[in-house]
């Protein structure tokens, strides 16, 4: 296999992303072809190439050196998307590079990955201007050619933190709604006044900004209706792509009202956020995890949707997934005959296997195919093994709004309040109170509660 690289050609540069063990429609292919054209804005896509790479080369809580691991390609028969995560798992980016932003053959349907290796970085820091840049994803992974020659790649292994990461971020993304749309000046402006993260540091310090009108202004402590911005430094990446973007988008959760800010404030209020740059043809996503020292990869946001036996759904689901830009919720419904919020929930199942992203601008899920089975999801989630295995000990007794889990000295009280909400007594629930997700107990209550009415 040969590697990705940037090379020139009589016909001007080129870039030749190669891949190797994609997803097709076909099924599995050793070297898949995905597109084969023309990039309409060569400087903003390598640009922001770039800055996917970067995210991937980075790791932003307590740096230390990273290797450069491979973005994921997915095409969507209009679209190629490119995604990576840091190495501390706590930034996600993607680059969606549109129709408008392709002048070529049509693209194709699948998944593989693809490095961006230093050579290729440096040869794509030196690209501006309107010369053109052709592209070519697969066979062989990610080629472009420019006047500094070519340059070729080889492939890594998709690391397991990345597979959770990618389960979690479409949880965490699907709740966040646009907050504020500000011009790409503003948006340098504020980025400008963030702090710098330092080798001692790293990205620890908390910012809020609050919304107002088209700009951002800026906060030092929580307060009602304002944006967090967790491990501010880690939105710098974003930097270098904004002399090519027109505005940028921010989505965090939907503000909670409050009369009583004093209490606010000393409420523990640090939340996920995302940031959106509009660039021509494309748009370039960051995603930050809802505190710095913890990545995605923890957070625990599909535990519940695994626990309930939605399990039992997601082959029916699956059967129905197509290789479009854009995945329809109510389609789905109609064609499998399960409401939903069962395909919803069905959908969170089989992204624990890479297989689904969540589109903010669109809000829209879609399809992504990794070599892994959502059957394999309980191995990669210790609190839900020992979920299970306290429901297969008998050690989950359920008496109305109350369940004691465990035995003897060890067992735990779990309340259920509004017949959903739980709590817990363990030492997990005092120290995250549900924001990493549900304890082993609550999960163990959650199953045997389902059992029972299943039952009924």
């Amino acid at each position: 296999m040969r590697a990705s690289a940037l090379s020139e050609t009589p016909a001007g540069r080129s870039l030749a992303l190669e891949t190797s063990g994609g997803a097709t429609p076909d099924g599995e292919a050793a070297n898949p072809r995905f597109f084969d054209g023309y990039l309409t804005a060569p400087a903003a896509a390598a640009t922001a190439l770039l800055a996917v790479a970067d995210v991937a080369a980075s790791h932003y809580y307590q740096p230390r050196p990273s290797a450069f691991l491979d973005p994921v390609v997915t095409a969507g028969g209009d679209r190629l998307r490119l995604e990576s995560f840091s190495a501390c798992c706590g930034v996600h980016a993607r680059l969606d590079v549109l129709a408008p932003g392709l002048d070529g053959d049509q693209v194709g349907h699948g998944t593989t990955n693809v490095d961006i290796n230093p050579p290729l970085r440096l040869a794509l820091a030196r690209i501006g201007g309107l010369d053109p840049l052709h592209l070519r994803v697969g066979p062989g992974g990610l080629e472009a050619t420019t006047f500094d020659g070519r340059f070729v790649e080889k492939k890594v292994p998709l690391p397991e933190r990345w597979l959770r990461g990618f389960a979690e971020a479409q949880v965490i993304a699907a709740g966040l709604v646009p907050r504020a749309e500000i011009s790409a000046a503003e948006a340098a402006a504020v980025l400008r006044s963030l702090p710098r993260p330092t080798q001692r540091s790293g990205a620890h310090t908390t910012r809020w900004v609050v919304p107002s009108g088209r700009t951002l202004r800026p906060a030092t402590r929580p307060s009602p209706g304002a944006v967090c911005l967790p491990g501010c430094e880690r939105l710098l990446s974003l930097q270098r792509v904004l002399r090519h973007a027109s505005t940028v988008r921010v989505y965090a959760p939907e503000p909670e009202r409050s009369h009583d800010d004093r209490r606010w404030a000393q409420q523990d209020r640090t939340t996920p956020v995302a940031w959106e740059a509009a660039l021509p043809g494309m748009r370039l996503t960051l995603l930050l995890s809802p505190h710095a020292s913890r990545g995605f990869s923890g957070e625990g946001g599909v535990l519940d949707d695994l626990a309930t036996g939605a399990a039992r759904d997601t082959d029916r689901v699956a059967e129905l997934l197509a290789w479009e830009p854009k995945i329809d919720v109510a389609d789905l419904s109609a064609q499998s005959g399960l409401e939903p919020g069962r395909v919803r929930t069905a959908l969170t199942v089989l992204g624990t296997s890479g297989q689904i992203g969540y589109d903010l601008a669109e809000e829209a899920y879609y399809h992504r195919h990794l070599p892994y089975a959502a059957g394999a999801a309980e191995s990669r989630n210790p609190r839900l093994r020992g979920a299970r295995d306290l429901v297969t000990q008998g050690a989950v007794r359920v008496d109305g709004a109350l369940a004691w889990v465990g035995k003897d000295e060890h067992a735990y009280l779990v309340r259920i309040e509004d017949g959903e909400r739980m709590s817990c007594t363990c030492l997990w629930w005092a120290k995250y109170r549900g924001g990493r997700g549900p304890c082993k107990h609550v999960l163990a209550t959650r199953m045997v509660r389902n059992m029972k009415e299943s039952a009924r």
